[in-house]
C-alpha cells in the first residue's frame, strides 16, 4: 500500500510540474503552492507509511520546523543566506516567511537522504519480513568503515539537497517570488542571487542531515523496494529541471549550474540503479531452467 499511495502522489506531482510552464501569473503562483504541498505530502506520507511515526516526526521537526526557523532568521537578519524579502504571491506568511517555504525543504530533503543511503551501501532486500543489507551496491559497499560511510552519506545527502537550489532559486527569482537586496557576488550567468545563498543552503543542509539520523533512528539507515517512488522523485526532479530550464523557462545558465551540482548525487544514483537492474536481469536469466534441445546452445 505504501508504494501504491506514493506512486499515485508522485504521478499527480509530475502532472502539476508538467503544467507549470503552460501557465502564467496568479495561476502559476497557485500551481507552485499546490506543487510544494503535494511534494510535502508525498515525502512525509512516504516516511510515515514506510517507517512509522518516529521517522515522519523527525523529518517534519528537522526539515519543516528547522526550515521555517532558518528562513525566519534569514529574513530578519540576512544570515546565513543574505538579505532577501518574499513577495506576497506564495500565500500567507509567518515572520515574513511564506508557510510553503519550509514545506519545500522537507519535500526534497527526504528523497535526497534516501538517495545518499542507497549510494552508500544502504540497499536492503527483504527476506522473510526482515531487511537484509545487500552487498555490492553503492559507493562504499564492500566493507567500507562506518565513519567513511557516514561521511559519504552526509556529503551526498547535503549536496543532493543544496544543489537543487541551483535550479530553484533562479526560477523563483525570475518569477518575482522573492528578491535579494544585495546580490553580489553572484555565480556567472546567475545575476540577482548572491553566492552566500548557496553557501547558506549547504550549511543548513548539513545540519539538517546530521540531525535526521539521530532523531529518526536506525530505520533510515537502509532502503528497499518501498523507496522506489522517492528515488524516482529525486531523478525526475533532476532530469525534468534540466529540460525545463534549458527549453521551457529560458534559463540556460541555471540549467548548466543545476546539472553540474545535482549530478554529484543524481548521476551515481542513476548508474547504480541501472547496474542493479542489469544484475537482476542477468541473475534471472542464469536461473532459467535448462531445456534440452531448445536451450542446447546456452
Amino acid at each position: 500500500m505504501t508504494r501504491r499511495i506514493s506512486w499515485t502522489l508522485l504521478a499527480v506531482l509530475v502532472l502539476a510540474q508538467i503544467c507549470y510552464p503552460l501557465t502564467t501569473g496568479a495561476t502559476r503562483a497557485g500551481l507552485t503552492v499546490a506543487t510544494v504541498v503535494l511534494g510535502w505530502l508525498l515525502s512525509v506520507g512516504h516516511a510515515l507509511l514506510s517507517r512509522g511515526p518516529r521517522v515522519a516526526a523527525a523529518l517534519v521537526a528537522v526539515a519543516t520546523g528547522g526550515g521555517f526557523a532558518i528562513e525566519a532568521i534569514g529574513v530578519a537578519t540576512g544570515v546565513p543566506f543574505g538579505s532577501y524579502d518574499y513577495s506576497g504571491e506564495l500565500g500567507p506568511k509567518l515572520a515574513g516567511v511564506p508557510l510553503i517555504i519550509p514545506l519545500a525543504w522537507t519535500w526534497m530533503a527526504w528523497p535526497a537522504w534516501l538517495a545518499a543511503v542507497r549510494l552508500t551501501g544502504g540497499n536492503a532486500a527483504t527476506t522473510g519480513g526482515n531487511a537484509v543489507t545487500a552487498g555490492g551496491s553503492g559507493l562504499t559497499a564492500g566493507g567500507g568503515s562506518t565513519v567513511r560511510r557516514w561521511v559519504a552519506r552526509l556529503a551526498l545527502a547535503t549536496v543532493g539537497l543544496a544543489a537543487w537550489d541551483l535550479f530553484l532559486d533562479p526560477q523563483m527569482v525570475a518569477e518575482g517570488y522573492w528578491v535579494w537586496r544585495d546580490a553580489t557576488p553572484a555565480l556567472p550567468g546567475l545575476p540577482g542571487i548572491p553566492v552566500s545563498n548557496y553557501l547558506g543552503w549547504l550549511l543548513f543542509a548539513v545540519l539538517m542531515m546530521s540531525a535526521l539520523r539521530p532523531l529518526a533512528g536506525s530505520a533510515v539507515e537502509h532502503t528497499d523496494r518501498r523507496d522506489h517512488p522517492m528515488v524516482a522523485l529525486y531523478l525526475w526532479t533532476y532530469f525534468s529541471s534540466i529540460l525545463a530550464h534549458a527549453v521551457f523557462l529560458d534559463l540556460p545558465a541555471s540549467a548548466l549550474w543545476g546539472t553540474a551540482g545535482m549530478s554529484v548525487t543524481a548521476v551515481p544514483l542513476a548508474v547504480t540503479l541501472l547496474r542493479a537492474r542489469r544484475g537482476g536481469d542477468s541473475g534471472r536469466e542464469a536461473h532459467q531452467p535448462h531445456r534440452p534441445g531448445v536451450d542446447a546452445t546456452r
